[in-house]
């Protein structure tokens, strides 16, 4: 299921083979110009789809797609792709799926039964070509984007050394004698939703060393302890600590002071004279660094979690001030980086939803 992306794209970056000899192997082949319709995922993700161009090997499919080869003459198998992928971003398959326990199916029948615009072969081949292109480009500015990742990694190791073996013998403290505050949003926040106001931080917010804006929620908070206990300022550093995103970790910008949290959502305010937020942001993040430490700390096995105690108790490198003060300028460089480069998608994602609604009304 992971080599079909959201995008309706193939990944083939990690694959896996089956034996040669596996009994009826041949009924399952995928042919260039198949399409793969995933009938079994998680709700929000059931019915990702993706044209097969071909491959240098034979490949087959599992058990959670179903593969769809269109008449030749009458249908094209990107346009039928991107039919689908514009269904799967409209929500219709999560609409019409059947679900159980964290799994979500959309039957044969079903999915058959739905109807596809149907220009001439000519047309559907331009307008696949066209949304192809886009698609291009798009992924070219992912790719890009991708890539300032490793660079960031490299800045901190750099400077730092590898917290996993601490080469560079950096003073380890517990994060809790840094802290000045730590607190987590409380309950009842939806009955202060509103469409302008505070804004408000879920967990789905935080990424990683970076606070997202996709899809906002404001609130128009009560005027309460509670309320002030949760408003955050500039430097604070936010890190989430329930569910599914837990660990996900980003420092508080200049422009999201007065911006209140989700009870997922814990507040770690330093003290900015030992521990600059954008180094202790980045440490939490590192795979060998902070997220060693969530991972283990991390308790309930249906609900994953961190409590306040085990934060305080995590490890982290105390490095000079003025070392920690060179990291955040340059980490800042490559934020406005990533910050054209996710500007630039934005504007591209846009323009291709809009190519895509044209196209299946007639209009490209």
């Amino acid at each position: 299921m992971n080599n079909v992306t959201i995008e309706g794209t193939l990944d083939l970056s990690k694959k896996r083979r089956v034996p040669k000899a596996t009994r009826n192997l041949d009924a399952f082949l995928v042919e260039p110009g198949d399409v793969l319709f995933n009938a079994t995922n998680s709700p929000e993700l059931v019915g990702k789809s993706a044209f097969f161009p071909g491959h240098r090997e034979p490949a087959v499919f599992s058990n959670h797609f179903l593969r769809l080869r269109p008449h030749a003459g009458q249908l094209d198998g990107r346009f039928l792709a991107r039919w689908l992928t514009l269904q799967f971003q409209r929500r219709t398959f999560e609409g019409m799926c059947r679900q159980w326990v964290n799994q979500a199916t959309v039957g044969r029948d079903s999915l058959l039964a739905l109807e596809i615009p149907l220009p001439p072969l000519a047309e559907q081949r331009r307008i696949a070509e066209v949304l192809d292109r886009a698609e291009a480009l798009r992924a070219k500015r992912r790719a890009a984007l991708a890539q300032l990742d490793p660079l960031t990694q490299a800045l901190f190791l750099d400077l730092f050394g590898d917290p996993a073996t601490n080469t560079k013998g950096v003073p380890i403290e517990s994060l809790g004698n840094h802290l000045l505050f730590i607190t987590s949003g409380g309950r009842g926040w939806a009955e202060f939703y509103a469409p302008t106001g505070s804004r408000f931080i879920r967990s789905l917010d935080v990424r990683i060393n970076y606070i997202g804006n996709d899809d906002i929620a404001f609130v128009v908070p009560p005027d309460n302890a509670e309320a002030r206990r949760t408003r955050t300022i500039a430097g604070d550093v936010l890190l989430t600590i329930t569910g599914s995103r837990i660990g996900r970790v980003a420092p508080v910008p200049v422009e999201l002071e007065g911006a209140y949290v989700s009870q997922h959502v814990a507040i770690l305010r330093a003290n900015h004279q030992r521990i600059g937020p954008e180094f202790l942001s980045f440490f939490l993040s590192f795979d060998t660094g902070g997220q060693r430490q969530i991972a283990k700390a991390q308790y309930g096995q249906t609900k994953p979690g961190l409590n306040f105690e085990q934060i305080r108790r995590f490890q982290i490198p105390v490095p000079p001030l003025p070392l920690q003060l060179d990291f955040a300028r340059r980490i800042a460089a490559v934020q406005k980086l990533k910050t054209a480069h996710r500007a630039s998608l934005a504007e591209l994602d846009a323009l291709f939803a809009a190519l895509q609604h044209r196209a299946f009304r007639g209009e490209l």
